[in-house]
């Protein structure tokens, strides 16, 4: 990936305001920012590290660690807590079997919180790879379940 670094500052600038578009575009191409090429970012910028850091860990979507082949995203905002979300968080960790904010050890499926989809209306909700899911109850998680352990 240093290489990807390397190239898309040749094609796109190296200075300072490129850093969210290289990080953007990192995530797109290998799904998540190792840590061992920020200084190759930082240089390649001309920032310190420590700026990069800063923001790769200030947004929560730029993950750090290689992705699940599924993710699943589901809504701790008020609304969604409100109609059940704790509940469904809590059988959604059982059955995907993987807790939230963790991988499975399989790489298979990432259990993710979202703060808010803005369907507050139908929670509790979900994304299921980029897809959303609402009024999620005990069979809506069964077919989650069965769509990302395909």
């Amino acid at each position: 990936m240093e290489d990807f670094v390397t190239e898309w500052t040749a094609r796109h600038g190296a200075t300072r305001d490129r850093l969210l578009p290289l990080l953007h575009a990192m995530l797109e191409e290998a799904g998540y920012i190792d840590d061992a090429l920020v200084p190759a970012i930082a240089r390649a910028l001309n920032l310190s590290r420590a700026d990069v850091h800063g923001v790769i860990t200030f947004y929560h979507d730029f993950r750090r660690t290689a992705p699940g082949r599924h993710v699943v995203k589901l809504c701790r905002a008020e609304s969604c807590q409100a109609r059940g979300g704790a509940a469904i968080e809590a059988a959604a960790a059982k059955r995907l079997g993987v807790a939230m904010g963790e991988v499975r050890a399989d790489g298979q499926v990432a259990l993710e919180p979202v703060y808010c989809l803005g369907l507050c209306a139908i929670g509790p909700n979900a994304l299921v790879d980029g897809r959303p899911v609402g009024r999620i109850d005990a069979a809506v998680l069964e077919r989650i379940a069965l769509e990302v352990a395909a």
